[in-house]
């Protein structure tokens, strides 16, 4: 059910598709980095956010994995702590509607990574904020989205006003052909767009370049 929950999105490729004709910024991570051991979770608490949103398939576990890469295991465990447990994961097959309208996917999730997973109504990039302001009871501008995909979790993150964080894809197998293939495109795009200098959209808590760059942090500082 996951890979046919993420193998196929109309509304994001339809959302895709007039980002790329009118709103390119929608596109563009705030912080792009190689996994989010690079994430300085103490440095966003400070700045004021509140909590993180994670999507899970190349970001904390490869491709339909239940177990958490080993590289993130000790950085998830930190911003864990640091945002005193105020993390969930959102999915585009657990916990959607559509896919697990009883949550089973979602509650075998839970149990084997230990993060909620949020219940909701929209496959990413369409939908609003209500189910995560809710939860997390503030703003999307006080969230962090960290999604390895352009075409959803950025574009996601950054239509709801949230700060976006792109890390690389750990691997690109066992992902489906029409992933492999949006991937491929959206990347593409994206590359072209920044080379072109388009940048993400402002946010009040990173106004700049350089206040989104005290977000990052030195391997030596990794835990």
């Amino acid at each position: 059910m996951q890979k046919l929950g993420q193998s196929w999105n109309s509304a994001g490729i339809a959302l895709f598709a007039r980002v790329a004709l009118r709103d390119q910024p929608l596109a563009l991570p705030h912080l792009s980095v190689p996994d989010i051991r690079w994430v300085n979770w103490g440095a966003l608490r400070a700045a004021g956010f509140q909590g993180c949103v994670f999507d899970k398939d190349n970001t904390l576990t490869e491709p339909y994995s239940l177990e958490l890469h080993p590289h993130v295991k000790a950085s998830l465990e930190e911003c864990r702590r640091t945002f005193d447990g105020r993390l969930v994961l959102y999915s585009n097959s657990a916990g959607l509607q559509q896919f697990d309208p009883d949550g089973t996917e979602a509650a075998a999730l839970e149990a084997a990574l230990g993060i909620p997973v949020l219940r909701h109504r929209e496959k990413k990039p369409a939908g609003g904020s209500e189910d995560m302001e809710q939860h997390f009871g503030c703003k999307a501008e006080q969230l962090v989205m960290v999604g390895d995909r352009y075409l959803t979790d950025v574009v996601f993150g950054n239509r709801n006003g949230m700060l976006t964080v792109r890390p690389a894809p750990f691997t690109s197998k066992g992902e489906p052909k029409a992933v492999l293939l949006a991937r491929a495109i959206e990347e593409s795009f994206v590359g072209r767009w920044q080379r072109s200098g388009v940048q993400p959209p402002l946010h009040p808590l990173a106004a700049s370049a350089a206040a989104a760059a005290a977000f990052l942090r030195h391997p030596d500082d990794w835990p």
